[in-house]
C-alpha cells in the first residue's frame, strides 16, 4: 500500500519529504510488529537488542555505557533496560574488577534460551514482513546504507 493512502494525504511536496516520512511510517510499522512477536517472550525490541549485544560479546562482559553505544535505538535507556532484563533473570549485573564505577553486564543461560527460541520466529518475521525478493532486500540494503552516508 502506498505512503498517501496509509496517511490518508493526497501528495507531498517533494519525494525528499515522501521518503523522509515513508521511512518514519515504514520504522513505526516494523517496531509495531516486532514488539506483537515478542510480547510472549517477554521482551520489547529494545530489549531483544540488548540481548543480542550481549550475546555477541559471550561470554565476556560488556558495561551498559557500551552497550548504549552498540543499540539501534540511541535514544534508549540501557540501564533501564539491562535492569528489567535483570528482574527478568536474563542478564547478571557484578562490578567491574578495573573500575569499580562501572558494571559488568553479562547475558545468562535463561537470556542465550529467549534468544534461541526466537531465532526461527524472527528469520520467518522478517521475510514474512518484508515482502520483498532477496534481491530487492540486497538493494535496500545498499539504498539504507548509503542513505546514512
Amino acid at each position: 500500500m502506498k505512503i498517501e493512502d496509509e496517511i490518508r494525504q493526497k501528495s507531498f511536496n517533494d519525494v525528499y519529504n515522501k521518503a523522509v516520512v515513508n521511512l518514519l511510517y515504514t520504522h513505526s510499522y516494523l517496531v509495531t510488529r516486532q514488539s506483537k512477536l515478542f510480547r510472549p517472550f517477554d521482551v520489547s525490541p529494545e530489549q531483544y537488542n540488548v540481548l543480542r549485544i550481549l550475546r555477541g560479546q559471550h561470554p565476556k562482559p560488556i558495561t551498559v555505557s557500551s552497550i548504549q553505544e552498540r543499540m539501534l535505538n540511541k535514544m534508549s535507556n540501557a540501564s533501564r533496560l539491562v535492569e528489567k532484563l535483570k528482574n527478568k533473570h536474563m542478564v547478571q549485573r557484578t562490578e567491574c574488577a578495573e573500575d569499580r564505577r562501572q558494571v559488568d553486564i553479562t547475558i545468562t543461560e535463561k537470556g542465550l534460551a529467549v534468544l534461541e527460541e526466537l531465532e526461527g520466529e524472527v528469520k520467518k518475521f522478517n521475510k514474512n514482513t518484508l515482502h520483498l525478493t532477496e534481491k530487492e532486500v540486497e538493494t535496500l540494503n545498499e539504498l539504507l546504507d548509503k542513505l546514512r552516508g
